[in-house]
């Protein structure tokens, strides 16, 4: 199936406006950083810094306030800006990293490539307001030189997997499928949304009543016990691969037949019933196939990008880098109006 680059999905939505600050001016032709061979100019970098902060904004700034982009997040020391554009740079580097390699994998960046690209361009400075267009950094050849490093980049990604094993077992893929209810034993939510911690004496009397349950389950099964006792049933999946608790992993292990239902298990904050629903589960052993074969690939694409990488040594100008500065924000709205499209990978 092809892949198609939108200009939607090029900056996570069509119309970008900011609503606080005023951007700065800059040397966008000047060198950011370069490997001697490759030059990354200061627009691109700009250019993508500031597209992906715009893609971020409004969650982060719903979460953590105007202020996000100079807070340190994760305690590193660094700024939540910081971090995002040594993301962005990285992924710069590994851009033209793959952008070397291309004849490699025989991918090209055809005449018709280079049209679409432009006119994709043109789209998007079209679509946003001048306001937004400058705050982006963006211009017609920015713009262009970006699209055709993502274009590249998603052509290169799809030939370089080809080569991941994709031959999986039916032993590694097979996964289960069950149900489980669970009751905490911890607290409760009252009539009024309130979260209540349970007393002793609720626990006691909790503790018996669950077990009761319990034994209705191992008799007329779990949904059906379920209902009777008002208790949710939530579907759930297990392979040798899921992260369960030791008590619900040796209970699953001992559920050998389709419909079996386990005993009461009882952990440090509640209680499970389980029910195993099918001990080979046809629609999820596919859906963890898949996932292995993506990891395989995902790891396969990390291992070469990373091999590329090191043949190269980049020089960032610290200077010019403290230039792309998140002074404003974004927010973003949906387009009222189809997109041009840009073909990023070969049939």
């Amino acid at each position: 199936m092809k892949k198609r680059l939108t200009a939607l999905l090029l900056s996570g939505v069509l119309a970008v406006s900011m609503f606080a600050g005023c951007g700065t001016e800059m040397n966008k032709t000047a060198t950011v950083a370069t490997d001697g061979t490759n030059n990354i100019t200061l627009g691109v970098a700009n250019f993508a810094s500031r597209l992906t902060q715009a893609q971020y904004d409004d969650f982060y700034v719903s979460y953590f306030g105007e202020n996000v982009w100079r807070t340190d997040m994760y305690g590193q020391g660094t700024t939540a800006e910081d971090d995002l554009k040594a993301n962005v740079m990285e992924n710069l580097y590994a851009m033209y990293a793959l952008k070397n390699h291309m004849a490699d994998y025989g991918v090209e960046i055809t005449a018709e490539d280079t049209a679409a690209i432009s006119t994709v361009a043109e789209s998007f400075i079209s679509a946003n307001s001048a306001e937004a267009i400058e705050a982006l950094g963006a211009d017609r050849e920015i713009l262009e030189t970006y699209l055709e490093l993502l274009t590249i980049q998603s052509r290169m990604h799809a030939e370089i997997i080809k080569d991941a094993d994709t031959n999986v077992s039916d032993e590694e893929a097979a996964t289960s499928a069950y149900s489980q209810v669970y009751v905490s034993k911890t607290s409760y939510t009252d009539a009024e949304g309130k979260t209540v911690e349970y007393t002793p004496e609720e626990v006691e009397a909790l503790a018996q009543k669950v077990g009761a349950f319990a034994a209705a389950a191992k008799v007329d099964g779990l949904k059906a016990a379920a209902e009777a006792h008002e208790y949710t049933v939530s579907p759930a999946t297990y392979n040798a691969k899921s992260s369960v608790s030791a008590e619900i992993k040796t209970a699953l292990e001992a559920l050998t037949t389709d419909g079996a239902v386990s005993d009461l298990i009882e952990t440090e904050t509640g209680y499970y019933v389980l029910q195993m629903d099918a001990i080979v589960d046809a629609t999820a052993t596919e859906a963890t196939r898949d996932s292995i074969i993506s990891e395989r690939q995902n790891a396969l694409y990390t291992e070469v990008v990373e091999g590329y990488l090191n043949e190269m040594e980049w020089d960032l100008d610290a200077r010019l880098w403290r230039q792309i500065s998140f002074d404003n924000l974004f927010t973003v709205y949906e387009p009222e109006v189809e997109t041009e499209e840009l073909d990023v990978t070969e049939q």
